[in-house]
């Protein structure tokens, strides 16, 4: 569901441009909100979430999915950790709906969906390693389910998952609400294989309001 929020960006008190195909790591306090902005359209924002005062509660997504009934998440979607308590609220979005089933890109999916000369090409998992390894409070047993704010992958009636053209557009954003202390672990997604950037990866934005 579509809903537009009123904040404006000249009143975040914080603001970072996260580069094409790069990681990022930061914290967000209880009862601030959160934006995530696609800057030019179709740029996937791979993304998990931890409690900041104990970061082995983390993001779940499949208590996330049976809670809300749904397989994609958008406005008033609770995002729930593994000990069943929410994390953040989804309280603004433009886009319509993210995906929380296809995963983070790897080395081994890059080799299984396309070719063994494809292994060594950046991906969202070696950014959430290098991002936690100089953070120094998470490690790769941490690594989850992420979710993929602006992806577009559609469930087959099958049951099956696909990788499609975005939904997004330049200006595209989300918005969530931290329901604690929140570390924020991105990957600008980098993968070149598939549409889910627009074949293009490109910035994307953050910006938080206390």
């Amino acid at each position: 569901m579509t809903v537009a929020s009123e904040k404006n960006a000249q009143h975040a008190s914080f603001r970072h441009v996260i580069p094409a195909g790069e990681p990022y790591l930061f914290e967000v306090k209880k009862g601030q909100t959160l934006r995530l902005l696609d800057l030019e359209g179709n740029q996937a924002v791979d993304t998990l979430y931890y409690n900041a005062d104990s970061p082995r509660e983390r993001y779940d997504a499949q208590r996330t999915l049976r809670r809300q009934n749904n397989a994609y998440l958008t406005t008033g979607s609770v995002l729930y950790s593994n000990l069943g308590n929410p994390l953040l609220t989804i309280v603004a979005d433009t886009c319509g709906r993210h995906d929380t089933l296809g995963g983070a890109c790897a080395q081994e999916s890059n080799t299984v969906r396309y070719s063994l000369d494809k292994r060594h090409m950046h991906s969202c998992r070696d950014n959430f390693l290098c991002a936690c390894l100089h953070d120094g409070r998470l490690q790769k047993r941490d690594i989850g389910a992420n979710i993929n704010f602006f992806m577009n992958v559609p469930v087959t009636p099958q049951g099956g998952l696909t990788f499609e053209d975005g939904i997004s557009a330049p200006g595209k954003y989300v918005e969530l609400r931290a329901e604690c202390n929140v570390i924020v672990l991105i990957s600008n997604c980098p993968q070149l294989n598939n549409p889910c950037n627009g074949w293009n990866p490109t910035p994307a934005e953050v910006l938080v309001w206390n």
